[in-house]
């Protein structure tokens, strides 16, 4: 066992043709030139010969040594894609055939300082189901490389000796992260704000570009690096955090503009018929493409006061296991600071518990107050599953939130911490 991994992919299996959705819709495939040449090999002399050629390019305005991009049909499926909902090259010609992304997908890996890591992307709804519903889902245990198929291909980070302090001490950072969401004593959104404080506290001088981890300053930062982390890990700090939040007092009209703002971007730019359906019957349930912000914030909240005490509990698992595979899943080295990612992750968070509570099925768990039963359950559980893999599938990526959030978060520090605030109000 030379690799981690969430226990949940240790029990994914892909179903194929039997898939609620597919794989080969909603996403863009870029294929490595070395790739595209073995598949050109696997193919020729064959009727594929042409369609890999004529469907496999490089983008118009693409550059010398750029990735191919395989084309779609009207319908936004994969133009190899079969009757059966399946890929007719992975039948003709086998796994090793297959370009990087369509071999390895749901599976992210990516090679740390300690080693590989194996992680799943929620846009597959078997991994959405896997890991939102199984309580020891986001667990870290050992497993093989062989897990990421391809593990040659994983991302490499850096960190250990590097000479970079932002990736060298990324591991010890997310981990002090990731302990802050496993406190279930503490609101989730309590947690979500701590790791904004987290962040403010680190912004000055732990970011991208730091300078102050080289020569004579190296020893003092890293030992307040140290005592800022410590400092995360102790109850007393965690709970102050959370007295503060709790007395604070927002209106809840912005939150839901932004969350509806969020969705209502989506409605011309995918073409996902599960999606679409989805985003008009919860802009539906809360009043329309149109809704009043604080009409809809009294009926989310009315929502959210009838799910009954153990539904809410499931509701929390949901965004904890989230939250927690966010973390694996996205480096947050990738952005230029721990609270521009952590202030990103509370606008997907925000968006996916809207999402939630305007589903038909959790509407009608609400204005039934069900009690906690297998069935209320299942049909929340179901229901959680459809929003958060659509929504990771058709949302989370899309530019429109990236463009999103840049605005909403402001200048930095305090502003975009105070503006975080608000994103945690429905949590």
């Amino acid at each position: 066992m030379t690799a981690t991994a969430p226990r949940y992919m240790t029990r994914f299996r892909c179903l194929a043709d039997a898939c609620e959705d597919t794989c080969c819709a909603g996403l863009v495939v870029l294929v490595s030139e070395p790739r595209l040449q073995r598949l050109k090999q696997a193919v020729a002399g064959t009727p594929d010969a042409e369609r890999v050629e004529t469907f496999i390019r490089l983008e118009p305005d693409a550059s010398p040594g750029d990735d191919a991009v395989i084309a779609k049909r009207e319908d936004g499926h994969c133009v190899f894609l079969d009757a059966r909902k399946t890929c007719s090259l992975h039948r003709a010609y086998g796994e090793a055939a297959l370009p990087d992304a369509c071999a390895t997908f749901p599976r992210v890996a990516t090679r740390w300082a300690h080693g590989l890591e194996v992680t799943g992307s929620l846009a597959c709804p078997e991994v959405a189901r896997l890991c939102l519903l199984a309580e020891d889902a986001v667990d870290t245990v050992p497993v093989s490389e062989d897990l990421a198929l391809r593990p040659e291909t994983a991302r490499s980070l850096g960190g250990g000796d590097s000479e970079d302090a932002w990736t060298q001490h990324a591991a010890a950072v997310r981990s002090t992260a990731l302990s802050v969401l496993q406190r279930r004593e503490l609101p989730f959104a309590a947690r979500l704000f701590a790791l904004g404080q987290l962040g403010l506290r680190l912004d000055g001088f732990y970011c991208r570009g730091t300078e102050v981890f080289h020569g004579d300053a190296r020893e003092g930062a890293e030992a307040l690096l140290t005592e800022v982390l410590r400092a995360f890990t102790l109850p007393e700090t965690l709970t102050a955090l959370h007295g503060g939040f709790a007395a604070l007092s927002l209106p809840g009209g912005p939150w839901v503009g932004i969350c509806a703002a969020v969705l209502k971007s989506r409605l011309g730019a995918v073409r996902s018929e599960r999606f679409l359906t989805l985003a008009e019957l919860v802009l539906e349930s809360y009043g329309g493409v149109d809704l009043l912000p604080d009409d809809a914030w009294r009926r989310y909240s009315e929502r959210r006061e009838r799910l009954s005490p153990g539904l809410a509990q499931r509701v929390e698992q949901y965004l904890r296991h989230h939250a927690v595979n966010h973390w694996l899943r996205h480096p947050f080295t990738d952005a230029p600071r721990v609270l521009d990612y952590v202030f990103r992750m509370a606008l997907r968070e925000a968006v996916l518990c809207w999402t939630l509570f305007g589903h038909p099925t959790v509407v009608a768990l609400c204005a039934e107050v069900a009690a906690d039963t297998a069935e209320s359950r299942a049909r929340l559980d179901a229901a959680a599953v459809e929003c958060f893999q659509l929504i990771a599938k058709h949302v989370e990526q899309a530019p429109q939130l990236h463009a999103l959030a840049q605005g909403l978060a402001g200048s930095g520090g305090d502003e975009t911490l105070g503006r975080m605030l608000v994103l945690l109000k429905g949590l």
